[in-house]
This record gives C-alpha cells, structure tokens and sequence, in this order.
C-alpha cells in the first residue's frame, strides 16, 4: 500500500489487522484558528499529489485540535487521497483502518469456537476520518459484496470541530433539504446530474449521525476549523462514487 491510497488494503486489511501503536506524542491544544490552505500546497510542480505536504496539513490540525497522534500515523498506514479530482483543498481526506476484519466465526482467532454460529460470517471495522477546512469527502456508497457480505453500515462519531452530513434519506429526523441551503453554502456537486443526495444535518464534536438506508449515497463536508471523525461500521468491501472518473485515489504526474 502506498502512503496516498487505501485501494491494495482493502485486499488485506481482514488478514492482517492494523496495529495501533502505543507511542502516543499528546500535542497542546492551540489557540490559533486552522486556516483553509491554499490548492498549490498540496500539489508538486508536476501536478502529482504531494502526500508529505498534505501530511503535514492533517498533523497541523491534529495538534491545533489537540488530538493525541500515534505513531502507526506516522508511516504508510495514513492515507491520504484527493479522488483523482487535483483539489486537495476543497476534495480530500486522510484516514486510516484501526481494523477491518471479515471472517467466520469458527476460524477467527483460537479457531476453537463450536458454538452455533461457528459457520457464519462476520464482519466489522473501525476508522478514522481526517478532514480539513470545510473539506468534502464526495459522495459514494457501499454496495454488498460478492463474498456473501452485505452492505457496508456505518456511523459516524465527530469527535473534533463540525460535519455536515448528507445523504439521499431522512433518518435521523432533523436533516433539511440541501436546496434551502444558501446557494454559497450547499454540497460540492448539488445540481450536478450525478449528484443524488437531497438531505443534510450538522453534527459538532461528540455528536454523531448514522448511515439512514442500506446501499444510499452519501458524504461529509467538515466545518470551518476541520474534522477528526471516528467511522464504526460494518466490513468495508465496496465504494462507488457517484462522480464519474472518481476513484479512491492520488492524483498523479500530468
């Protein structure tokens, strides 16, 4: 796996769980606001999605928000990606698996089980999602697989600055149509033929907001100051975007 994609571990997170570390660096909180950055920072000259500067904007959050960095992010097991989009500023995210596991009970672990279930499948995951300043991760949803996993159920845990969620349904109760918003403020890609959510609903730190229906699209955009936003779910096997030409991805040399 490379340090800007999540696409090969997907193929071997179930095998091989991540480890989270146990060296944790605690970064004081700073009183200075996280400014929104400029395009051309996250790029080099040649176009290609610069992964150590992206980097070093997530970790400038991280210790302006006082989040506590683990070593495991500071090696390829952060990710991070622009979607192919070459506008990191505005279309991004970084992120890493704590786990993705999908198994059968009877061979998980000791191997020893033989209770009921020893033949069922089971699946789960745990995530973190980085945003910066009023980043979008785009829309996408998560189809079942063709190993007998369902779709991907996820919820959401904002756990530093704000979220705006969206989505194709109501569910939570308290969403409100996308096209009420002032038209400066609506969703990346509202409009757009492609474009299929219809619904959004804040969230702030230590609130959280669920996944409403199986197989919907769906996305985030973080607030002014950015996001640290922990994903609990299901196994994650499946993404589609409903952008075309959008892939979970860097931008590369032009």
């Amino acid at each position: 796996m490379t340090e800007c994609s999540r696409r090969s571990f997907l193929a071997v997170a179930a095998a091989a769980p991540i480890a989270a570390g146990t060296g944790l660096s605690l970064a004081a909180a700073g009183s200075t606001p996280i400014k929104k950055l400029a395009n051309k920072v996250f790029y080099r000259a040649d176009g290609a999605l610069d992964a150590k500067a992206t980097k070093k904007a997530y970790f400038d959050m991280m210790m302006a928000f006082g989040y506590p960095i683990p070593e495991v992010l500071k090696t390829d097991e952060f990710w991070v990606c622009d979607f192919l989009q070459r506008d990191m500023s505005n279309l991004g995210m970084g992120g890493i698996f704590w786990i993705n596991e999908a198994n059968e009970y009877g061979k998980s672990g000791a191997k020893v089980y033989k209770g009921d279930f020893k033949d069922q499948k089971f699946g789960y995951l745990g995530h973190e999602i980085y945003l910066l300043p009023g980043q979008v991760l785009p829309e996408h949803r998560h189809l079942g697989g063709e190993k007998g996993y369902g779709p991907k159920m996820e919820a959401w845990h904002v756990r530093y600055g704000s979220v705006t969620f969206y989505g194709e349904y109501k569910g939570a109760g308290d969403e409100s149509p996308i096209a009420k918003m002032p038209a400066k403020s609506r969703i990346w890609g509202f409009g757009e033929a492609w474009f299929k959510s219809k619904y959004y609903a804040e969230r702030k730190a230590g609130q959280m907001y669920k996944l409403v229906d199986p197989e919907s699209w769906h996305g985030q955009r973080a607030g002014a100051q950015g996001a640290i936003v922990s994903e609990y779910a299901t196994y994650h096997n499946h993404v589609m975007f409903s952008k075309p030409g959008m892939e979970f991805d860097c931008s590369k040399a032009k």
